[in-house]
């Protein structure tokens, strides 16, 4: 993963002068990025980025910039696409060309030749901000699900905004004050979260499905939805379901295997991670390459562990069942509490 943020506003020098202010930020996201960090700040935006490099290490340097048709496009990613070569095939007819083959290049071709339109072509989890320079507008896009997390708030007549809680409260024109709707949040739905609830007082959530568009020069933020969940009859019968589900799961992990550095997989022994572990083992074997898998466990985990109805069994056995059944070099990690605890 990655991590975003950014801050646009009318006058450049409140931007300017937040330098501190967007270091700060960037620390936060530190752990979701650790490989590579960016920064851009020109006239009234900062645009922030801490990478996690996985595909086109060299090429896919953020906060990328592109211009085009008399327009200046700078954006800040965090995501995968996974239809990546149908965009660049659908773009270079449409006459653009790559420095290298990194999605975040793909995407922000995409968004210059399609503006909001492109979100909808996008087959992945994202969140991104895009500036346009001239125009003085920003765009923010969340994926359909809503994998990808996005902040934001308006402060200091501009729109401050982050992957992170955290990274918005290292801004010090976001205090980090709790209202009574966020308090209830904490106290009644803890751990989880009403969608769109920032929880501290003015902050939001970018929803999953939406897109926004922030104008600099009018402050005005306008949100939109271009993806909701739809119920539809269901005409196949049991087989033709089945089918169906296996060619959509099959096609969805396999896509995620793309990468220019090594790929595992965690393993726990339940469904879930069994049958990504499985599909990608195939797809590995099938290259004549071995898939890594991964397990954690905790010491003296047989000695405290009960059974309860959420976890009725230890996760050992089933792990040990399928490191049987796949051909991949299985990894034990067992952790202590000194290591879970700071010092």
């Amino acid at each position: 993963m990655c991590g975003i943020a950014g801050q646009v506003g009318r006058d450049p020098r409140t931007i300017q002068r937040r330098y501190a202010a967007y270091c700060a930020m960037q620390q936060t996201l530190a752990r979701r990025g650790p490989d590579q960090r960016g920064m851009y700040i020109c006239g009234a935006a900062a645009l922030i980025h801490a990478r996690l490099a996985v595909v086109d290490l060299e090429n896919g340097l953020q906060p990328m910039q592109l211009d085009w048709q008399g327009e200046t496009y700078v954006l800040v990613y965090n995501g995968e696409l996974y239809n990546t070569p149908e965009l660049r095939a659908a773009l270079a007819a449409r006459g653009h060309s790559f420095n290298g083959h990194s999605d975040t290049e793909v995407l922000l071709h995409a968004f210059a030749e399609w503006g909001a339109n492109c979100v909808p072509r996008c087959n992945g989890i994202f969140a991104f901000a895009v500036w346009q320079q001239n125009a003085g507008a920003l765009f923010l896009a969340r994926d359909r699900c809503g994998v990808k997390p996005l902040f934001y708030t308006q402060a200091e007549d501009s729109l401050i905004f982050g992957s992170e809680l955290k990274t918005l409260l290292a801004h010090p024109a976001v205090p980090s004050r709790v209202d009574a709707n966020g308090l209830a949040e904490v106290l009644l739905l803890g751990p989880g979260r009403t969608p769109g609830c920032g929880v501290f007082q003015n902050v939001r959530e970018l929803l999953p499905g939406q897109y926004a568009v922030y104008e600099t020069q009018t402050a005005r933020l306008t949100l939109h939805t271009y993806w909701r969940l739809e119920d539809h009859d269901h005409p196949d019968d049991f087989a033709a379901t089945a089918r169906r589900v296996r060619d959509l799961v099959t096609d969805a992990i396999e896509r995620q295997l793309v990468s220019d550095v090594p790929v595992a997989t965690f393993l726990s022994g339940g469904l879930d991670s069994s049958l990504i572990s499985a599909i990608a083992d195939a797809h590995f074997t099938a290259q004549g390459n071995q898939l890594q898998t991964f397990s954690v466990g905790y010491r003296d985990n047989k000695k405290y562990f009960h059974a309860t109805k959420f976890q009725p069994g230890a996760d050992a056995p089933y792990i040990r069942k399928m490191n049987d059944f796949l051909h991949a070099r299985h990894h034990w990690v067992t952790l202590d509490t000194p290591e879970l605890v700071p010092a």
